[in-house]
């Protein structure tokens, strides 16, 4: 009898998406994040496919590049719909873009002269490997920010995805420029991608608002999905930020107001536009959070079990954590100045990291670097976090049950909505109240 056929594939993945989401109700009681206890399971299958002598071949490592680009589209695209762009944000958005930009270019140096000290001399290469271990996971942060306080979630939201995108952005840079020794050319080679990207990006936004708010089919938003993932891999493979037209298209659809003003305000059909947004809000949740899933236990398959008895890596990746909160703590203290708590032990690494790490081309790769202090800086930035949550007498509660809390308190008005409007659709009078709300925030 066959052990593994389409059946029984269809079986496995299924039950990983249930524990999945029992993890997250785990992760809500205790504090443990979820994304430790995805990886374990990982650890755990792969502990199995061992004993039953199962190879996966290069499979599982192609398989972490898709999950992860996807996953990195739908949850930068999953934050860019939570902000909202008015004069009230520019404190919390200028604080955390200069925090995350700041930290990632500090403590890319430090840790690649750590790793220049302790594993490869050559300090590029080390700064290679430096830079995934400098980005903070959004898709860590992200879900489990729910009952922080409205300024400090903001403020997280807007870090972690500032820090994404600008890691990323700083990843390929550098290598595409390694070979290059004339530093002006870099930097003129740098500046003009992004100012070329955010205007091409914002252009595409404002032509992807139109055209997909006039569509009369009901199945749409998946088509607008895979026109992201097109429009993304397309600008990869010319070498443009891809990830700014994500966030910009996110941005410009989820705060039309401030990008569709005057003569452009006409072209704006509320009521489509109300629909489209609630429902994609909702299918890059469940994207994000199915995608977040499956690259998680795939990394845990692809942990070499016998790296974890690797003193020296826990060592290296002890002395590389500390040198990531002490950058942290200074420009905290520099541009928050106050109420740290937990924000300073925010910081955990994740899909960024290990979608960067297995980017890095084959003629820089070290065998004196060990996947285990990939995975150790994880652990323990995560468990820091998590830490830091119970400590200030916070849970790990996903976003989601914030939107869920709205959704409720939606229905409840909607029930008190007087009788000659009970023959609207729900749908129609979702619109109306977020049509109202609109109205009173303009």
């Amino acid at each position: 009898m066959e052990i593994f056929n389409s059946y029984t594939i269809v079986i496995i993945a299924s039950m990983i998406v249930i524990v999945s989401y029992l993890f997250n109700i785990i992760s809500s009681k205790t504090g443990v994040p979820s994304v430790l206890l995805l990886v374990g399971l990982g650890m755990i299958f792969r502990g199995i496919a061992g004993y039953m002598d199962i190879s996966f071949g290069t499979y599982l490592f192609d398989a972490l590049e898709i999950l992860g680009i996807v996953g990195l589209i739908m949850i930068v695209l999953e934050a860019a719909l939570d902000l909202e762009l008015n004069r009230s944000k520019w404190p919390v958005i200028s604080k955390s873009f200069l925090v995350a930009f700041a930290s990632l270019i500090i403590s890319s140096f430090v840790i690649a002269l750590i790793i220049q000290y302790l594993i490869v001399a050559e300090f590029t290469v080390a700064l290679v490997y430096a830079i995934p271990l400098s980005i903070i996971s959004s898709a860590i942060i992200i879900p489990s920010i729910g009952e922080l306080a409205d300024e400090k979630r903001e403020f997280m939201i807007y870090e972690s995805t500032f820090s994404d995108i600008l890691g990323i952005m700083y990843f390929y840079f550098l290598l595409g420029n390694l070979d290059n020794p004339d530093v002006g050319a870099v930097v003129w080679d740098v500046a003009s991608n992004i100012v070329f990207t955010i205007i091409l990006s914002i252009v595409i936004s404002y032509a992807l608002v139109l055209i997909f708010q006039r569509l009369k089919t009901q199945v749409k938003l998946f088509l607008l999905v895979a026109v992201l993932l097109l429009l993304y891999s397309i600008g990869k493979i010319f070498h443009l930020s891809s990830l700014l037209i994500i966030l910009i298209f996110g941005l410009v659809i989820n705060n039309y107001k401030v990008f569709f003003r005057g003569k452009l305000a006409k072209l704006i059909n509320l009521s489509a536009l109300h629909s489209i947004l609630g429902n994609f809000h909702l299918v890059t949740m469940e994207s994000a959070f199915v995608i977040r899933t499956f690259f998680f236990v795939i990394f845990g398959l692809s942990i070499d079990l016998a790296s974890l008895l690797d003193t020296w890596a826990l060592l290296v990746s002890v002395i590389i954590v500390l040198a990531l909160f002490g950058v942290r703590a200074l420009f905290l203290k520099l541009v928050v100045k106050k109420n740290l708590n937990p924000q300073l032990f925010m910081a955990p690494r994740g899909l960024i990291t290990i979608l960067l790490f297995f980017s890095i081309p084959a003629h820089l790769q070290l065998e004196t670097f060990s996947s285990a202090i990939l995975l150790y800086t994880i652990l323990i930035t995560s468990s820091a976090m998590a830490i830091a949550l119970i400590a200030s007498g916070k849970h790990l509660e996903p976003v989601e049950a914030v939107q869920l809390e709205y959704w409720q308190e939606l229905d409840k008005e909607i029930d008190e909505i007087p009788t000659q409007e009970k023959h609207k659709t729900l749908e129609e009078k979702v619109i109306d109240k977020m049509t109202d709300e609109d109205d009173e925030k303009s």
